[in-house]
């Protein structure tokens, strides 16, 4: 039984990315960017390649990286907002993707109630690892500096992903990252992602009780179990410090609903011994009408609604700390000028929101031409009730809203590539609205919110 001591010697603080999120800060927390420079003499970077003659150069490139993952979306936005068109301005100014979000598989061992994959069907799939190295090297060659090695889908459960990560630090790419569920977690994989060359490791955990969690991360083939999920993320702390290395940081994030938030505490006294950084995020609307407010700020919001005379749809923001936000409008989204999503098949889409790429803007692998196929296989499979998919009975056909033509084309040719300028085009003349995918996205990112308590 894990015990858990609860003391209030933390305070929150905003996060640099994600509208409301924040980070449980005590004594432990540590800032990433100021980790990565600090430890760089530990980087698999500057260890193990002859890509930097010093670490100077490694921590300048870095700098550039990071100051750039704000900086390029918002001077894009100013320059060429209310304008016609985007054209071939991108190509001129050789602004590149920051970063490429390889799905290296979209098989997850998990069936959490606010996640997409119980709504819309998604192919229980690990990438070719050929098309992955082709993908990694090619974003290197177009200057991208970071690839997170996941999207729909656990990248534990990949055989091949500490080879592909040592790969993608080989060619030049600077930051590694993953997001994991720590299922998978064994004593065997955690030293070989030390040795692989991950600077950044996520861990999602939603609660702090073992009630909570159980029921907001079921598994998929067999009981998932709160216990072994932390002693997996502990034990991969000690390792991390018997092996006298820095890397991967480490984070640690719960999803805010309704049924967590009175535990916020008791997560940060699980993990704060064990992690870099522990965190808090928002809940966004997938498919499963899941209640993120309390009942009092339930109230709040619906008095005020009515009487400011405002849709009862009107988006809505509750933050870290309680405090309640409406929107006032949309806003462009900076995630179009900063990444590109690819999936296992190699469609391509514009936002992590954008589930499997439903506005597809091209293809770098003709296996993606037959996407559908594969996604009704498993509505087929939840027909037959089959082990693994009895709580994705609620899965849908994926709506598709956008058909490129059927050819392989590169990473540059879809960054700046008609599909995408279209989209942005559109985002920066204010009609996010007539893009279907954009208009039913609810990230807190592309919204002017205004407080109302």
């Amino acid at each position: 039984m894990v015990k858990v001591k609860k003391e209030r010697n933390f305070k929150l603080e905003k996060q640099e990315i994600l509208p409301g999120s924040r980070i449980i800060k005590t004594k432990n927390t540590k800032n990433r960017i100021d980790y990565f420079i600090e430890n760089i003499e530990d980087n698999y970077s500057f260890k193990h390649t002859n890509l930097f003659k010093n670490k100077s150069d490694l921590i300048n490139e870095f700098k550039i990286y990071r100051e750039k993952w704000n900086d390029q979306p918002n001077t894009i936005i100013k320059k060429y907002k209310n304008t016609k068109s985007i054209k071939n301005n991108l190509i001129t100014e050789n602004i590149l993707p920051l970063c490429i979000d390889l799905e290296v598989a979209s098989i997850c061992d998990l069936a959490c109630p606010h996640c997409f994959r119980e709504y819309l069907a998604t192919p229980d799939k690990i990438i070719d690892l050929n098309f992955a190295k082709k993908t990694i090297k090619e974003a290197s060659i177009n200057g991208v500096k970071s690839i997170k090695f996941n999207w729909r889908g656990e990248p534990l459960l990949n055989p091949n992903l500490t080879d592909l990560i040592k790969y993608a630090k080989d060619v030049g790419i600077i930051e590694t990252i993953i997001n994991t569920n720590a299922t998978n977690l064994t004593e065997k994989k955690s030293l070989d992602l030390i040795n692989s060359g991950l600077d950044y490791m996520i861990y999602s955990f939603d609660g702090g009780s073992k009630k909570t969690y159980e029921t907001l991360r079921p598994g998929r083939f067999k009981k998932n179990n709160f216990e072994q999920i932390i002693k997996n993320i502990r034990k991969f702390k000690s390792i991390r410090d018997q092996t006298n290395s820095k890397f991967p940081y480490t984070k640690i994030q719960m999803v805010l609903m309704e049924s967590n938030r009175h535990e916020v505490e008791s997560f940060k006294e699980l993990f704060d011994d064990y992690v870099d950084e522990v965190t808090v995020t928002l809940y966004s609307e997938r498919g499963g009408s899941l209640n993120d407010l309390p009942v009092d700020k339930k109230n709040k919001l619906e008095n005020y609604l009515f009487e400011k005379n405002l849709p009862k749809n009107t988006p809505y923001m509750l933050d870290g700390e309680g405090n309640l936000f409406i929107s006032l409008r949309r806003k462009t989204c900076k995630q179009i000028f900063q990444r590109l999503m690819v999936t296992y098949d190699g469609k391509v889409g514009m936002c992590c929101l954008d589930w499997g790429a439903k506005h597809n803007l091209g293809y770098l692998s003709n296996k993606g031409f037959s996407s559908k196929m594969e996604e009704k296989k498993i509505i087929n499979n939840i027909k037959m009730k089959k082990k693994g998919f009895e709580l994705l009975k609620d899965a849908k056909l994926p709506k598709t809203y956008n058909e490129p033509e059927k050819k392989i084309l590169s990473i540059k040719e879809i960054w700046n590539g008609l599909e995408l300028n279209k989209v942005r085009d559109m985002h920066l003349n204010d009609k996010i609205n007539d893009i279907e995918v954009c208009k039913n996205c609810n990230s807190k990112d592309t919204f002017v919110w205004e407080k109302i308590n």
